[in-house]
């Protein structure tokens, strides 16, 4: 069935990406993947459907090529409308994996010299979460559309303002690469949001849980210590992705670890806390708890549920609202696969390449990725606070 999914195979697909988060462990003898880039088996009509919308190539450069190899991992590559003219990396042998990786012969050493090339026309940013929003502004000053990976900002509300000016300036498309929005489960609560399944949203719930009692390597160590509520898209989105609504207000509370990089005279950031769990009010007037954690083992991953007026999402639709659409995500291009993170990777590269062929706005714009960015900031802020309640700022286009 081409352009629907019967309940019975939506419900596998979802359990099944629900028990891929558990996959990192790895077998003895075998090298340990990193949560979210488990290997995971595309959906056999992942390609079903699929027309162009163009027949063009869009004219791509990506920069960053880091532990976690993220330039090449969105299969920019891949896409049928897609030509990457460039890439970039600060450490040279990086750069060289990664135009290895991405079948490209150009490469510059860094991302200010990339965006001098008047032939790329957009920019994907893997680098390092400090950065993104330095990067993103630079892309977009020098006239090109720009793509991220998470978060939009780190830790700054400045630098949130500012990348939000810069966006709104610009006129050009900006898209974050939020996993979490292209799951399987947030995918299909979304198209139930809009069928008016759910109604009012009363309660969301987000988590992101991602143990580390090391940090993972990362340029100039800024994971170490890292407060988890700065790096709160993956659970957030399963508030923002569904609806499009925003957090106004926060209570956070943290618990202090027993991780050595997570204690404050350990790391950079002053930070405490291995654990934080914000309450916050919605939009709608109703509310959410959303939770990122570095220090629980067990089960992790990205996961949310979802209760309504109208009907509620826990790992399946229950409500009133029959009349239901197709859940399956949009199909892919014949050669690009979902990829990591709940098979979301290949949909979040055609999303954003798709906006720009048809120049409209791509389903995580600039408002989506800072009230999911910021949200978690203030959160942080709060927890520092003992839960003091805070203001949120709101981002809207």
């Amino acid at each position: 069935m081409p352009q629907e999914t019967t309940r019975r195979s939506f419900l596998q697909t979802v359990s099944f990406g629900v028990a891929a988060v558990g996959l990192g462990q790895a077998a003895p003898g075998e090298e340990k993947v990193i949560q979210g880039f488990e290997k995971e088996a595309s959906a056999p009509d992942a390609h079903e459907g699929w027309q162009p919308v163009s027949d063009r190539k869009l004219r791509v450069g990506i920069v960053g090529h880091g532990v976690c190899a993220f330039g090449a991992a969105f299969s920019f590559q891949d896409h049928p409308n897609v030509q990457i003219v460039a890439v970039s990396d600060l450490v040279p042998d990086r750069c060289a994996a990664l135009a290895k990786a991405c079948r490209c012969d150009k490469t510059y050493p860094s991302l200010e010299e990339l965006i001098k090339d008047d032939r790329i026309e957009a920019v994907f940013v893997a680098t390092d979460a400090p950065s993104h929003a330095d990067h993103c502004i630079k892309v977009l000053r020098s006239g090109k559309h720009v793509c991220c990976a998470v978060p939009a900002c780190f830790g700054s509300l400045e630098d949130a303002d500012r990348l939000f000016e810069a966006v709104k300036t610009s006129g050009l498309k900006y898209m974050l690469f939020e996993t979490s929005c292209y799951h399987a489960d947030l995918h299909a609560m979304r198209e139930i949001y809009k069928a008016g399944g759910f109604g009012k949203l009363i309660y969301a719930e987000g988590e992101y849980y991602h143990y580390m009692p090391e940090p993972i390597d990362s340029f100039k160590g800024w994971r170490i210590g890292l407060p988890p509520q700065w790096y709160p898209t993956h659970s957030n989105a399963y508030y923002v992705g569904v609806g499009g609504g925003s957090f106004t207000e926060v209570s956070c509370m943290g618990v202090p670890s027993i991780i050595d990089h997570l204690k404050p005279e350990n790391n950079r950031y002053r930070n405490p806390f291995g654990t934080e769990i914000a309450l916050f009010r919605t939009s709608e007037g109703g509310t959410a708890r959303m939770a990122v954690s570095w220090d629980s083992p067990g089960a992790g991953g990205e996961m949310g549920r979802i209760r309504g007026q109208r009907g509620t999402f826990y790992g399946k639709y229950e409500g009133v609202e029959t009349n239901l659409p197709p859940l399956r995500r949009p199909p892919l291009p014949p050669g690009v696969e979902g990829g990591h993170h709940g098979g979301s990777h290949g949909h979040l590269m055609n999303e954003f390449v798709t906006a720009v062929l048809q120049d409209r706005k791509p389903l995580i714009d600039i408002a989506w990725a800072l009230n999911m960015t910021v949200s978690g900031i203030v959160a942080h802020q709060s927890a520092m606070k003992d839960g003091e309640l805070m203001k949120i700022p709101q981002y809207a286009i």
